[in-house]
C-alpha cells in the first residue's frame, strides 16, 4: 500500500507533506526522530508541521512512539491493529550502539509483567541495546 492509500485508509486528509512523512516512514525501515523527519523533507518543511504530521499520526494509530537510551522520541511504523491513539505495541524495541538505529522487533513480545492493585498499565517499552543484524556482518 502506498503512502496516499495508507492516509486513506487511516482516515486523514492527504496532504503533500503527510505524504512526504509518511513515505520517510515506508522507505526507512527502522524508527525516525523528529530531526530526522525534518532532514529527509529539507528546509520547505517547518518544525512545528513536522510536530504536528507526527502528532496527527500517532493519534491516528499510524505510528507509534518508541523511547531511546538518550531519553529522546522516536517513532515508528504500526505493524499492528491501532486505532484512534490506542496502541498495543507489546514487542520489543532494539538499538545499534554502531549504527543508532532503533528498531522494531515486532516478532519479539514483552514478557508479561503483573502490577500491584491499584495500578493501571497504559504503556510498556522494553528497549534492547546492542549491535544489529547489519552491522553485525
Amino acid at each position: 500500500m502506498n503512502a496516499a492509500q495508507t492516509l486513506k485508509v487511516f482516515n486523514l486528509r492527504h496532504t503533500a507533506g503527510r505524504e512526504q512523512v509518511l513515505n520517510l516512514f515506508l522507505n526507512a525501515g527502522h524508527a525516525l526522530a523528529h530531526n530526522d523527519v525534518e532532514n529527509g523533507l529539507g528546509p520547505d518543511h517547518d518544525r512545528v508541521t513536522v510536530y504536528r504530521t507526527l502528532r496527527t499520526f500517532v493519534d491516528a494509530g499510524l505510528i507509534h512512539k518508541v523511547l531511546d537510551d538518550e531519553g529522546g522520541t522516536k517513532y515508528a511504523l504500526c505493524r499492528d491493529a491501532c486505532a484512534d491513539g490506542h496502541h498495543h505495541h507489546d514487542h520489543v524495541h532494539f538499538k545499534c550502539e554502531a549504527c543508532g538505529q532503533t528498531t522494531c522487533l515486532n516478532e519479539v513480545r514483552i514478557p508479561t509483567v503483573s502490577l500491584p492493585t491499584g495500578y493501571d498499565r497504559k504503556e510498556m517499552n522494553l528497549l534492547i541495546q546492542g549491535v544489529c543484524q547489519d552491522c553485525n556482518k
